[in-house]
């Protein structure tokens, strides 16, 4: 082979893999580009789940059940053949204790008209078991399971005795629902031996029909329901929140809230 020859093939290899290497970096930038467009494409297609349901996983919606989140995550996790990460589950449960914070206490029993970020019940009751004594302490829960009104009947009395009279006061930052006040109203009519005070720092959705008839029955069952004073809250912070012997400040218009919300109920109850 001559030298001339050499050098020819030499020059064309070299344009070769020039042009190889041009090849595979324009692929892979396209490779790169698709995958992008794709995520972006994936992300604006993605919705925020409903309240209720778990994040889409493959294109499907599951519901969630109390103590399943997350599962849907998991599921397409290992599809996809990654390995789950531990996740952490919010508390489903509903919590009990003996003295409230007291930044929730005023966030949540504020008496406001619209009550924006407020969306769990707190309940502080006293119970009188006449010779058995007096049971105080706070429930709150996160209206993803059973709702505090429920889980009183549950944790806190879950035993009956028609023997014994109870006489019952809640202190809670909102009114019962439909559903709790249905279940009261049948609670009530079972224990003729229970009697149950309700007041409440604000009206649930009170203009909703469902909310005025529930809360007309529990009132025929026999449960007084009235909306907190400003003496009430001054008595709850003494009573039920880790207060440090801070003296409790009402707001401004604690007072006008509470005859607002008051004329609302007696509207309702009439």
């Amino acid at each position: 082979m001559t030298a001339f020859k050499r050098m020819i093939d030499r020059s064309l290899s070299v344009s070769d893999m020039a042009d190889r290497k041009s090849s595979s970096g324009v692929g892979s930038r396209q490779t790169v580009k698709r995958k992008e467009r794709a995520e972006n494409e994936a992300k604006k297609e993605e919705k925020p789940p409903k309240e209720g349901e778990k994040p889409e996983v493959n294109g499907k919606k599951e519901q969630v059940e109390n103590g399943e989140a997350g599962a849907g995550a998991e599921n397409g996790a290992e599809a996809n053949g990654e390995k789950p990460e531990p996740m952490e589950l919010p508390p489903f449960e509903i919590i009990t204790g003996d003295r409230i914070d007291p930044f929730f206490y005023k966030f949540q029993f504020k008496n406001v008209e619209y009550s924006s970020g407020r969306n769990k019940t707190f309940l502080c009751y006293l119970v009188d078991q006449g010779s058995d004594g007096l049971l105080r302490g706070y429930l709150e829960d996160e209206h993803a399971g059973a709702h505090a009104e429920d889980a009183f009947f549950q944790q806190v009395l879950p035993n009956y005795d028609p023997a014994c009279k109870y006489t019952i006061t809640w202190y809670m930052s909102s009114s019962p629902c439909a559903a709790c006040a249905g279940k009261l109203t049948e609670i009530l009519k079972a224990r003729k031996s229970v009697r149950l005070a309700i007041f409440s720092a604000r009206l649930f959705d009170w203009e909703e029909p469902e909310i005025q008839t529930g809360l007309k029955a529990l009132a025929a069952a026999g449960c007084k329901l009235r909306m907190m004073k400003p003496l009430d809250f001054t008595y709850t912070w003494d009573t039920f929140v880790e207060n440090d012997e801070e003296q409790f400040t009402l707001w401004e218009d604690c007072q006008e809230n509470y005859e607002y919300y008051q004329d609302k109920l007696a509207d309702i109850l009439q």
